[in-house]
């Protein structure tokens, strides 16, 4: 019994010893573990960190990308390339085209598709699909979907700048030159009179279209922009004034609001002055001999509304969305009798932009236009509600 109790005892021994020894490595295989926790935390938020900044930086590109595994199902799709999955008849072909390009990609074929939507707004959808791995296409494919109708409209209009301004230079210097021609050889007086007045005329027409040139590339880069406080009713007079010529020339009748003193904005007077005039200028131009032109001025707590409202010719529904370009005409014919430049209305569209503000336009063929220049307001006026019919008062401006 003694020996067996001896043996119970060292056996105890033993345990406690091989127990105490499992805690001490137990315990300092603690901090390794808790390392390696840190560590694989540490991985993952890195990981995170990784996937999120690539996430943005793929967003930033522009481009909707689509990452398809080996089995043809979506692994990544960026917020871009999520709009085109909703119902909308544009994306729904879209999709269609994803998920052809998609399986030709993961047989090992690139490709790429243009899908055109035609109508208001035009729009032109550049999709390119290829396989992730070349020599392994069931690794997965990758297809990029390209929003190109902004680069596509402004091509559109650096090509109708191009031809446009040589245009608008060649015929009047072509007629300088043959003007020239003929009066060299010329000795009836009355026949030199009146070609010297063709050429003055044509010199004239070719000094307006580099004169509003000028202004609008000086307006484009803001390089004499002046920040002041500027008084809507000094802006409206001038541009009156401006016009006042023009107005008596064709027999249109300028009706401009009173406009109260403390209206102001803050800008660019001589930038807001050639907005108004040209709007005027375009007013007058496509206006009928006896018909008004007229000059409203409407405020809010935020905005001053400067509006021209004509009863001319109109604009088709058509052109809206184009007048704002440079050399746009809606009618070639009128503006070659009127002498425009085609560069007017682009000259507002940018002083609107400078200004932080907008310019609209609301037409009815054969029944007229109203112009709208909307501009931040002065917080230091005390604002008021525009009239529900305001009663502009009458300046006339050609013999009735």
């Amino acid at each position: 019994m003694a020996a067996l109790a001896f043996i119970l005892a060292g056996g105890a021994v033993i345990l406690a010893v091989v127990l105490l020894l499992r805690e001490r490595r137990r315990r300092q295989e603690i901090p390794t573990l808790v390392r390696e926790r840190d560590n694989a935390l540490a991985e993952r938020d890195a990981a995170m960190l990784a996937g999120e900044r690539m996430r943005r930086a793929v967003d930033s590109l522009g481009l909707g990308v689509l990452v398809f595994d080996g089995q043809g199902s979506v692994v990544y799709r960026n917020d871009t390339a999520g709009t085109y999955t909703s119902g909308r008849r544009t994306e729904a072909m879209a999709a269609a085209i994803i998920e052809e390009l998609a399986a030709g990609a993961l047989a090992g074929t690139s490709d790429r598709r243009t899908l055109e939507q035609y109508g208001s707004p035009q729009r032109s959808i550049v999709l390119s699909a290829l396989p992730l791995d070349t020599d392994d296409p069931s690794i997965g494919a990758v297809v990029l979907i390209d929003d190109v109708s902004e680069r596509r409209r402004l091509e559109g209009v650096r090509r109708d700048f191009v031809a446009n301004i040589s245009h608008e230079l060649k015929t009047p210097v072509g007629a300088l030159s043959l003007l020239a021609e003929t009066l060299l050889g010329e000795e009836d007086a009355d026949v030199v009179r009146r070609l010297a007045e063709r050429i003055l005329a044509e010199a004239l027409r070719v000094g307006r279209t580099i004169d509003d040139l000028l202004e609008l590339s000086r307006i484009e880069i803001d390089e004499t922009f002046e920040n002041e406080v500027v008084h809507i009713d000094d802006v409206v007079s001038e541009a009156v004034q401006r016009i006042r010529p023009g107005a008596e020339q064709h027999g249109i009748l300028l009706e401009a609001q009173d406009i109260r003193r403390e209206i102001t904005t803050i800008g660019d007077r001589r930038q807001l002055v050639s907005a108004l005039f040209n709007l005027l200028d375009n007013a007058v131009k496509y206006s009928e001999a006896g018909s008004p032109v007229e000059v409203v001025v409407a405020t809010s707590d935020a905005e001053v509304e400067i509006a021209v409202r004509d009863h001319g010719i109109g604009i088709p529904s058509r052109d809206i969305d184009r007048i704002f370009e440079r050399f746009y005409r809606v009618d070639r014919a009128r503006s070659r009798e009127t002498g425009g430049t085609g560069l007017g209305l682009a000259i507002v569209r940018h002083v609107a932009v400078n200004h932080d503000g907008d310019v609209r336009v609301e037409s009815r063929q054969g029944e007229g236009s109203t112009f709208t220049l909307t501009l931040p307001r002065h917080q230091g006026d005390t604002p008021t509600s525009p009239p529900s019919n305001p009663e502009p008062a009458v300046e006339r401006l050609a013999h009735q």
